[in-house]
């Protein structure tokens, strides 16, 4: 850093720009609400810092020197971002915004969360964009951390700890199917379900094992998955063209006509949405307002 800088205080830019406007120590003084040999001593320092006179007398009060003319642009320039730097934070307009979300989500985020708030999104703040990216949860943090996302949408049990944090819902699972599915008229026995063909969603690609599994495996039993799908949109068109059936979330089967649900015979651990966002945002007011909206969709 240039030693000018080290030694100089603000307060001594401040008052040399109003001794360039004013031409007269009283004068900048009143403006300054200092006293007069206060705003003296002050443009003695000034004078030591630049290794220049800046002000000298003059018919009229004070003339400023060539090296004080050079100062008068680019220090009304720097104080005046400094101002805007320092000013309070305004509120947030979404009326008046043009900016870009980027939401990091599965499609069961996006269904039950990012979809929810869009219509009031769109309504509230026409000019703002939306950006819904592939959840990558190794990834959420280092994004999070340069900006690459704004927001993203898990479960509880894997979010980051380094990331703020605020609960959507809790879900729970139930067994579902085709709306006419001849096994699915009731509630099945344990061993009735274990007979049936499942299909399982498995993000991480391939897994033919799940939460529903598990908790089987403690009962002693063992289900039939026959079918692993990466995502809950192929999962629906699976079980609309099959006699498969699935363990879904509760909120995905309540709003598809198409399905039917029905309680399982055995009790599996539901899970809880969560939002997360950095703390580079945490305080931002349209970063604070697009949560709010978020929440407010869920109604």
């Amino acid at each position: 850093m240039d030693d000018t800088l080290r030694r100089i205080d603000l307060n001594l830019l401040v008052t040399l720009q109003a001794l360039l406007e004013e031409q007269n120590v009283t004068r900048a003084a009143e403006r300054l609400h200092l006293a007069q040999p206060t705003v003296s001593v002050q443009l003695g320092r000034l004078r030591d810092v630049f290794d220049d006179p800046l002000l000298l007398p003059g018919p009229r009060g004070m003339r400023s020197t060539a090296r004080a003319d050079a100062l008068r642009e680019p220090l009304a320039d720097a104080l005046a971002a400094l101002q805007r730097a320092v000013a309070p934070v305004q509120p947030f307009d979404p009326g008046q915004a043009a900016l870009t979300w980027r939401i990091m989500a599965s499609d069961f985020g996006e269904t039950t969360v990012v979809l929810p708030a869009l219509p009031a999104l769109r309504q509230a703040a026409p000019s703002t964009r939306l950006a819904v990216v592939g959840l990558v949860p190794g990834q959420m943090v280092s994004q999070s951390e340069r900006g690459a996302i704004d927001l993203a949408i898990h479960i509880t049990s894997e979010a980051p700890p380094s990331l703020h944090h605020r609960p959507l819902f809790q879900e729970r699972y139930v067994l579902a199917g085709r709306r006419d599915h001849p096994r699915l008229k009731r509630r099945p026995t344990l061993k009735q379900f274990c007979a049936l063909d499942h299909v399982i969603v498995s993000p991480d690609g391939g897994g033919f094992h799940g939460n529903t599994d598990s908790a089987l495996a403690h009962a002693g039993a063992r289900r039939n998955v026959v079918l692993s799908v990466p995502h809950f949109l192929f999962l629906r068109s699976v079980l609309l063209r099959t006699d498969l059936v699935a363990m879904m979330p509760s909120r995905l089967v309540a709003q598809d006509p198409a399905l039917k649900a029905v309680p399982a015979p055995i009790e599996v651990p539901g899970f809880e949405m969560v939002m997360l966002w950095h703390e580079r945002v945490h305080r931002d007011p349209a970063h604070r307002w697009l949560r709010e909206r978020i929440v407010a969709g869920l109604g």
